[in-house]
């Protein structure tokens, strides 16, 4: 049975405790179920760890399920994330490569600890640790839950603005993979790739195209349109984008904790309707029990 193109409350964007969600996957699969989510993806960052259990989890709850993961990519100087849908989650290559985009989290985190030392926050690498379920996969997130339960700021949005993002104490850039690299993997592991949530970029326009154009050459064949972190205008202005790009459409969260999330798994607008979800080619691909 095909799943209908538009009316579908697909939620393709989330986030587990084994990267930087809070939730276990069987508790977010849960909770996508009882959001009315009728198509779900487990997309933590760099890691395919969790898809087994997710996988099963969404099985037991008849609910379809997509394989899913958030790569990390530096294009044009900055972090942009690539979300796979639909992938082989055993292939090797792709297990590899994100493996190897992982492995630079933890010097990063030691290099954040020590700028966040140098203007009177002590022991920060140790703090976060304590909110990471896979080391391998420490990040921004973690240090900033550690600085909002020690004092430092009043939530994770303040940690960032004071710490955490270009041009402040605490933040250091990583060097990722690149977008060849992380559309190659997911492709040849026979999934789609699919910009993440664009509108967060602060690329000017002329870069902002070339990153289309480039994904685009590459194979990539997705954007999210309608996310989490997109305001009403983003939904216009991407669904221009992909149209003019000839591009899927998808529609996710971006869930990553009750407490730390504006936006719950299942509870965004529906994709506009002229768009031709991702989920249409990825049928033969969706999981059901």
């Amino acid at each position: 049975m095909n799943l209908p193109s538009v009316w579908t409350n697909a939620d393709l964007h989330c986030h587990s405790c084994v990267s930087d969600g809070t939730l276990q996957p069987e508790a977010l699969a849960a909770r996508a179920k009882a959001n009315g989510v009728e198509l779900w993806a487990l997309t933590d960052h760099d890691e395919v760890g969790g898809q087994r259990r997710a996988m099963s989890a969404a099985m037991a709850l008849g609910l379809p399920y997509l394989t899913g993961a958030e790569i990390s990519v530096t294009f044009a100087g900055t972090t942009v994330h690539i979300v796979g849908l639909g992938f082989d989650a055993d292939d090797p290559a792709i297990v590899q490569g994100l493996a190897q985009t992982r492995g630079g989290r933890g010097e990063r985190a030691r290099d954040m600890a020590r700028e966040l030392a140098k203007v009177g926050i002590k022991d920060a690498y140790e703090g976060a640790l304590k909110y990471v379920g896979n080391p391998e996969l420490i990040s921004r997130t973690h240090f900033a839950r550690h600085l909002v339960d020690s004092g430092v700021c009043q939530d994770t949005q303040e940690v960032f603005r004071r710490f955490l993002t270009e041009g402040k104490p605490g933040y250091v850039p990583h060097r990722w993979a690149s977008l060849r690299d992380a559309v190659t993997w997911i492709t040849q592991a026979k999934g789609m790739a699919v910009i993440a949530h664009p509108g967060r970029y602060k690329f000017t326009p002329n870069e902002e195209f070339a990153l289309f154009s480039e994904f685009k050459a590459h194979g990539g064949l997705g954007v999210e349109v309608v996310t989490g972190s997109h305001s009403t205008a983003d939904f216009v202005k991407y669904t221009g984008t992909a149209l003019e790009f000839g591009l899927f459409a998808s529609r996710g969260a971006d869930f990553h904790s009750p407490e730390e999330s504006h936006t719950d798994l299942g509870t965004l607008p529906e994709l506009p309707a002229r768009l031709t979800p991702v989920w249409e080619p990825l049928q033969d691909r969706i999981v059901r029990a």
